[in-house]
């Protein structure tokens, strides 16, 4: 057995090298090294593997151990520079380094602009920094919101912008399990935002385009307004529209839920299935060219360059990027008649992603793209392999339900992880929905070959809505199944890789019948059951106040055991709000059962020995020598106020303004606590405000 092992390992070069990249990006994430060393360390590396070469053949053997050292610790310096590069802080340029509040900014749209609800959203790029007389050219990406009237037209991308304005930096809402979403920005290259009305900033006439980013928003809008003219209904637009060019600002929220309940949200998102199928019609098409000697190095030319053109088209997402490089491979494999290892070429297509951006690493879909498709090579064929059915029908159906299955084995603790929850019905709805979705992926793509001629146009948008709508009824169906979802689960970083080396102890034991894998799978169990023991103690003695950081909301949640009690608008209690702030954290904090006692005061609440005074309206006090202590005063609205008189009446120990208090009217009674020196939190700019009791 270890013969095989050993010509496994050599030949699979960058399965070696893609841990020691991993081990630096993380390394410098976490230490933040100066370039100064990472360059030297790698100098001495290339020295020593310079060296290495010099040795008398004889004596190579000897020293091969370092030398693999060295090669290992290059690439961990390789991967910690990369990453350094990579932080927009770094840079010399960086426009943050230059402005000030008197600073004036010419920007540079670098996408086309987004229309939300509220608001204009903008891409763009801080092209110079202006400070009095100075001009500063600069790099760096912040997001523009514009006031909704604001016309479209002057907003395209390439439009350069110039304005001044304070600008903002991304903060998190700071509500407990909530996304990272200044991580997330951060990791996309931007750091701020700003909000203009239409008399706040000046078009130029001169725009600033790159060739290749026009054609290709270009062409994106053109097939997406072909699916608009021609597929009926928005829930159908949206998703056609999401399927083939991953546009998804036209996406039903509701709907994108349903679909990752049970369990087949990746059909929405732009991967390996779509790249597939665009793969393998590529290859149809390719089919006479390479059946002649002249003509066999177009195939795949032509293969490799579709594929990236629909990369880019679909928005170059990480997991469509490794799809591209995956099929890439396969492609000059096959056009130089030469076979690759499957786990040699993963690693390497991650190996190049990593490269080009290191902080894909942190990239849920990334992650889940990988995780997937190496579950499917390591467990497809033992899951397949199970059973065998004479018939043919329900031998593919059993092939299909082999691939679901296999994707799921590895994919389990990442979706528990980041998702919180597992969907039940994923087999099921797998069978119908990823046959369905390809058969509507091909159609859209006819759709456009023959947009130019109405009448089949017409009638091949009428086919793909009645299907899309099907598979779309047939998913909200059976998310609306009590079964369907099994949620509300919270594993931390520890159980989840816990959880991976259970799983693969166990199908190692299954799958080699070696008994070490079962040791290692049991001793994993036994240790993840005692820590979701210990976790689930704890949760069941806690007691929180929670006031979140909800726009123009009142949202308080006091919590006790796994029993909350919520407080403020009533409509925060269901849809989306419940789902996307106070369901992840009820869930972080394992409390999703409502208690039955209701609170019977909306002003005052005494709980535990802590004193919360709660202001929505102007309120009259009786002054007395003796002060009641309240422990908390929590203002909503804007109710007239001061705070010099609830001092004199009251013993103040915190005061919090929630999200429904205006800026203007929180910068006034900031000033007035610290005057008096009480302790001011504005939740709105320091996230929510959470008490602990003991």
């Amino acid at each position: 057995m270890s013969a095989p092992v050993v010509y496994f390992w050599k030949k699979s070069v960058f399965i070696r090298l893609i841990p020691a990249l991993i081990a630096g990006i993380l390394l410098q994430w976490q230490i933040n090294l100066p370039p100064l060393f990472l360059n030297s360390g790698m100098f001495f590396c290339l020295l020593l593997l310079l060296l290495y070469f010099f040795i008398p053949i004889r004596h190579r053997f000897r020293f091969s151990f370092l030398n693999g050292v060295a090669c290992l610790v290059l690439f961990t310096c390789t991967g910690a520079r990369l990453t350094y590069a990579q932080n927009a802080r770094n840079s010399a340029s960086w426009f943050d380094k230059y402005y000030s509040d008197s600073s004036a900014l010419l920007v540079r749209s670098i996408e086309p602009p987004v229309i939300k609800e509220r608001s204009i959203k903008v891409l763009a790029s801080v092209s110079e920094v202006i400070t009095g007389s100075e001009v500063q050219h600069t790099t760096g990406d912040i997001v523009v919101y514009f006031d909704r009237n604001t016309p479209v037209t002057s907003l395209q991308y390439g439009t350069r912008l110039l304005f001044k304005k304070r600008l903002q930096e991304i903060r998190n809402s700071g509500n407990p399990g909530a996304f990272d979403y200044r991580r997330y920005c951060f990791f996309q290259g931007i750091t701020h935002q700003v909000y203009l009305d239409q008399n706040e900033f000046t078009a130029l006439k001169e725009t600033c385009r790159q060739p290749f980013q026009s054609f290709i928003f270009f062409v994106r809008q053109k097939i997406v307004s072909i699916l608009k003219r021609y597929i009926r209904g928005e829930k159908e637009t949206g998703l056609a529209e999401a399927l083939l060019v991953g546009y998804k600002d036209n996406l039903d929220k509701s709907l994108v839920q349903a679909y990752s309940n049970t369990g087949v949200v990746h059909i929405i998102a732009i991967s390996g299935l779509h790249l597939g199928l665009i793969y393998w019609l590529l290859v149809q098409l390719c089919k006479p060219l390479s059946r002649r000697k002249r003509t066999m190095w177009l195939s795949p030319l032509i293969i490799i360059s579709g594929l990236w053109l629909f990369s880019f088209l679909a928005g170059a997402q990480p997991s469509v990027l490794r799809s591209a490089v995956m099929f890439s491979c396969l492609a000059l494999g096959e056009g130089l008649n030469r076979k690759t290892n499957i786990y040699n070429s993963l690693a390497f297509s991650a190996f190049i992603l990593l490269c080009y951006n290191p902080y894909w690493l942190w990239d849920t879909g990334f992650q889940l793209s990988y995780v997937a498709v190496l579950s499917l090579v390591i467990f497809m064929n033992f899951i397949k392999n199970i059973v065998c059915f004479e018939n043919r029908l329900i031998n593919a159906i059993w092939k299909l339900s082999a691939v679901t299955l296999a994707a799921q084995v590895l994919t389990l603790p990442l979706c528990i992880y980041y998702f919180h929850q597992v969907p039940i019905c994923f087999l099921f709805t797998n069978l119908v929905a990823v046959p369905l979705s390809s058969i509507i992926l091909m159609g859209e793509i006819m759709l456009i070959v023959i947009s130019f001629i109405p009448i089949a146009a017409s009638v091949t948008g009428q086919l793909i809505s009645i299907l899309i709508k099907c598979m779309n009824g047939f998913i909200e169906k059976i998310d609306l199944f009590p079964f369907a979802t099994w949620g509300n689960l919270q594993v931390s970083l520890t159980q989840t890789i816990i959880l991976f080396i259970l799983i693969i102890g166990f199908s190692y034991w299954l799958m080699e019948r070696n008994l070490a894998g079962f040791k290692a799978g049991l001793i994993c169990m036994l240790a993840f059951t005692l820590l979701r023991s210990i976790s689930f103690i704890v949760s069941s003695r806690q007691k929180k106040i929670i006031i979140y950081n909800l726009p123009q909301k009142r949202a308080i949640d006091i919590i006790e055991g796994n029993h909350y009690q919520f407080i403020g608008d009533s409509s925060l209690q269901t849809g989306i709000s419940r789902n996307s702030i106070l369901g992840p954290a009820r869930t972080f904090f394992r409390s999703t059962k409502n208690a039955k006692t209701a609170i019977t005061s909306n002003t005052y609440l005494s709980w535990h020995g802590k004193h919360i005074l709660m202001l929505e309206t102007r309120m009259k006090f009786k002054y007395s020598s003796c002060r009641p202590l309240i422990d908390i005063v929590l203002i909503s609205g804007r109710p007239s106020i001061s705070i010099n008189n609830l001092f004199i009446g009251l013993n103040i120990k915190q005061i919090v303004a929630d999200a429904s208090v205006p800026y203007w009217k929180a910068v006034l009674w900031k000033r007035e606590c610290e005057q008096l020196h009480i302790p001011w939190h504005y939740v709105s700019e320091e996230g929510a405000f959470a008490i602990t009791l003991p």
